[in-house]
């Protein structure tokens, strides 16, 4: 699409941070008012918009992109949504740990027993942490506390967490970021143990390198979307 607005602002109503093109209010693709949560949310996605050359492109506006999912997609249906996130606690990435060999274990339990002792602690629950990949059911009270947690996001938060639970495939990373104030690059490489071990052993190519910095780059970026949209 060719550009067609020359001055981006933004604009506080009742509804929240609206941005202007040109004087004209943004609209999601649903037809909704783009209303950020936050003044600095605001401010990253006009950025977004300011930043477009002669055309469009929407693959570069990540922050618009994702504060659309969450007016026309999440807002409508935030429970439906949040139960699709909560899922993740019942095959958390940081409750199955690999049998072999003795460094690879150790560097789990280094990076991921902490972030199991903040849930621990945060939500008052247990975890059953198993080797191997066969599925170990998790207890019900937290299943039930993890979910409420996920429940208590907005939409919003809910979709910037979506993103960081999907990639990492853990609840609790997500959560670390979102509730618990954790360095994201920390938890990213805590999420990318396993990979990180097999570039070791293996080595990496083009194609593999180029795949994991985009998913470096999603995570953080969507990191950084709930950190802006934290009210």
């Amino acid at each position: 699409m060719k550009r067609f607005y020359k001055d981006v602002t933004v604009v506080a109503d009742d509804g929240g941070f609206a941005i202007r093109l040109d004087g004209r209010a943004v609209r999601t693709p649903a037809r909704a008012l783009l209303a950020l949560p936050t003044p600095a949310l605001a401010d990253a996605v006009a950025q977004e918009w300011r930043a477009q050359g002669e055309t469009v492109d929407p693959a570069s506006m990540p922050m618009t992109g994702l504060a659309n999912a969450a007016i026309d997609h999440v807002a409508p249906k935030p429970a439906v949504f949040a139960d699709g996130i909560a899922h993740y606690a019942q095959t958390d990435l940081l409750c199955y740990r690999a049998e072999a060999p003795a460094p690879l274990v150790a560097r789990q339990a280094a990076a991921w027993e902490p972030l199991l002792d903040w849930a621990r602690a945060r939500y008052d629950v247990t975890f059953a942490v198993t080797q191997g990949i066969i599925p170990v059911p998790q207890p019900p009270e937290t299943l039930a506390r993890l979910g409420a947690a996920v429940v208590a996001c907005d939409p919003f938060m809910l979709v910037g967490l979506s993103t960081l639970v999907s990639l990492s495939g853990s609840l609790i990373c997500g959560l670390a970021i979102v509730e618990g104030g954790h360095n994201i690059d920390r938890v990213w490489q805590a999420a990318e143990i396993d990979e990180a071990w097999q570039v070791e052993l293996w080595g990496e190519d083009t194609l593999a390198a180029a795949a994991s910095a985009r998913r470096t780059a999603d995570f953080s970026m969507a990191g950084a979307f709930c950190a802006m949209s934290r009210r």
